[in-house]
């Protein structure tokens, strides 16, 4: 049993038990049995802190089922293998050299070592980021539904925190699918979600990182140097591009909304702009964005950003005929570009069969999808984002199962996946050396 297979059926495992608690009478407001394919498909997008929906979250689920929903959220988001080794730790038995293996795997940590105090630094900082956020989101919600804006402050945090997507606002009188619209204008909403999206993004070795060497930017290792440099580029730009092309919107609600998004498709899912409205520039920026998402080792999905970011060195260095690649003084490692060029290679393989079988799906669905519309939603499923244009409440149980394949791909990882597959020992012989011409 292999790191790789007990994430593969960690996962899994938890996806069972999630769909068979969502099924239950109790779970639906209605108090009738849930669909299996909407129970499976809500708990696979919650465990995988993705975002899609097939039924509104706060129309259909009770409390009990929100609860449940919320659950799967923090374990996808943070982990399960975090709070298994917590509680290793807690419980005082000795931690076997796999467990910690595992552990290394699941948040993309470069040594065995201090595995103790990372687990701590992850739950410890989630917990905080999403009670300040909740205290926080409290102001805009509660005027607006009362004690019951607590539950929903609280949710939304631990949603935005996690790169869910997973909202209450539907249901109320104004719709369902509405996401946070209402609130497009409203500071508290746009900078504090967005906020806790960027951080629960930058992932767990980052925080770590940061913790350690604090103001000491120069201490900083490669890693978190790329990842906070290509983050905030990612923000800036895409604020940018989307503040000049949303010129219907009065100024403040251009400013908040272009800010909001641009970070929610890394990798969230939460909208304050109805994207069926905005531009057609904003919509393909979107799809980028949702395809390179945050960084390894964190609650977002996507390429990462270092992956990208390293691919995008690599070009570079080709362009300037160098041997090796760099970046802040120091060359990455060859295995690092190697890696990075197979797993965006399989996402994108595993991105267009997905395109394909949605097509070929919905061929006789009245519900009139254009292939813009299915595109998007593929790329929110493997990036576990959540967006959507409107057509996963119309989609048909195979491209359900379809969608809820590539959120699960996307977050285990591709090439995870691919490695629990793969022969514990390499093989003895190897075979003669060809070149191919390339290009």
């Amino acid at each position: 049993m292999t790191p790789a297979r007990l994430l593969v059926l960690g996962f899994l495992a938890i996806i069972a038990v999630g769909t068979i608690l969502l099924i239950l009478p109790i779970s639906s407001k209605t108090r009738e049995v849930t669909p299996f394919i909407d129970a499976m498909f809500t708990t696979v997008s919650a465990s995988c802190v993705t975002g899609l929906i097939s039924v509104d979250t706060n129309a259909h689920w009770s409390l009990f089922g929100q609860i449940v929903i919320l659950i799967l959220i923090q374990t996808g988001g943070v982990g399960f293998m975090t709070f298994v080794f917590a509680f290793l730790r807690l419980s005082g038995k000795k931690i076997s050299l796999k467990s910690r293996t595992v552990m290394q795997e699941a948040v993309a940590a470069p040594e065995l070592g201090g595995m103790g105090r990372l687990t701590g630094t992850i739950l410890g900082g989630t917990f905080i980021c999403e009670a300040i956020g909740a205290g926080v989101l409290c102001f805009a919600f509660v005027p607006e539904l009362g004690a019951e804006g607590v539950w929903v402050a609280v949710f939304t945090a631990v949603s935005a925190f996690c790169n869910a997507g997973f909202d209450l606002m539907g249901g109320r009188g104004n719709g369902e699918f509405i996401s946070l619209t209402e609130f497009s204008g409203n500071p508290v909403v746009c900078l504090t979600v967005p906020l806790l999206i960027i951080i629960g993004g930058l992932g767990f070795f980052v925080w770590h990182d940061i913790r350690k060497n604090r103001h000491h930017v120069s201490r900083y290792g490669l890693h978190t140097k790329i990842v906070l440099v290509t983050t905030a580029a990612f923000i800036i730009i895409p604020t940018l591009i989307i503040m000049c092309a949303e010129t219907d919107l009065t100024i403040t609600e251009r400013i908040f909304s272009s800010f909001f998004t641009a970070v929610s498709p890394r990798t969230a899912g939460f909208n304050v702009l109805d994207l069926n409205n905005v531009r057609l520039v904003t919509v393909f920026l979107t799809i980028i964005l949702m395809c390179i998402g945050g960084a390894s080792g964190s609650t977002a999905g996507g390429i990462k950003v270092n992956t990208f970011a390293v691919l995008v060195l690599s070009l570079f260095s080709i362009a300037r005929r160098k041997n090796s690649v760099e970046a802040f003084g120091k060359r990455i490692d060859e295995e690092n570009i190697k890696t990075a060029t197979q797993f965006v290679t399989m996402y994108l393989s595993v991105a267009i069969v997905g395109v394909i079988m949605i097509c070929l799906f919905e061929m006789g669905n009245p519900y009139e999808m254009s292939l813009t519309d299915i595109v998007f939603e593929v790329a929110s499923g493997i990036g576990t984002v959540g967006l959507t244009l409107g057509i996963t409440p119309h989609l048909g149980a195979g491209s359900l199962v379809v969608l809820a394949m590539l959120m699960y791909l996307g977050r285990v990882g591709c090439l995870t996946f691919m490695l629990c597959f793969r022969a514990p020992s390499d093989p003895v012989a190897i075979l003669p050396q060809e070149s191919v011409r390339i290009g």
